[in-house]
């Protein structure tokens, strides 16, 4: 698929009559990495319209903010569509929440997860199944690049807390995302805290 449908189509209905494929790509994007924009380029060539959703969990101690998530998330993800064009619209939004549940609200069909590398693949497995037979949602992997395998967000904390030049993240994250790290490091965010604190206990 070379880009998206036409405005003409609706919801519904069988391919090639109008039907719109629509695509949730979740995650809590704490932050988001170079790993995960590029997931979410493949995917503009693979369905007609895409949703990054961003999770909110309260119980859950993140880095970034819900609202600093989504501002980060939406200006990459617009700077990614400059570049461009052709592909499939999308949009970013946040949720609280099961996944499935957004994702019936927004009407998708199609839950995208990213496979890094083999370690992602048992569990993945597992949620996709689950998802199908308590929403009825199928799952699509995209494998990410090669130079991403081992690219994750917690790793990413983990070098921001630990580390002195987070200029090194520049392969793993974009260069707003890394600004962004740095303020955290310097306003000594209590996450970040608690991780030096961790390593300095083994």
């Amino acid at each position: 698929m070379s880009g998206p449908r036409t405005t003409q189509q609706q919801d519904g209905g069988a391919p090639g009559n109008g039907v719109v494929h629509r695509a949730i790509y979740p995650g809590s994007f704490d932050p988001i990495t170079l790993g995960h924009l590029d997931v979410i380029a493949r995917a503009r060539h693979l369905f007609d319209e895409l949703v990054v959703a961003v999770g909110f969990n309260p119980s859950k101690e993140v880095l970034f903010s819900a609202a600093e998530r989504v501002e980060m998330t939406r200006a990459l993800v617009a700077e990614m569509v400059e570049r461009e064009p052709n592909g499939a619209p999308v949009r970013v939004e946040s949720f609280a929440g099961l996944t499935v549940d957004f994702a019936t609200r927004a009407g998708a069909s199609v839950l995208i997860k990213g496979i890094r590398n083999l370690s992602d693949v048992q569990y993945e497995v597992q949620q996709a199944l689950t998802n199908r037979e308590v929403a009825g949602l199928e799952s699509v992997f995209i494998v990410s690049g090669a130079s991403f395998a081992y690219t994750s967000s917690s790793l990413i904390k983990q070098i921001t807390a630990l580390g002195n030049d987070l200029g090194k993240l520049d392969s793993m994250v974009p260069a707003r995302v890394i600004e962004a790290l740095r303020e955290k490091k310097a306003e000594r965010h209590p996450l970040l805290d608690a991780l030096v604190r961790a390593n300095s206990d083994t």
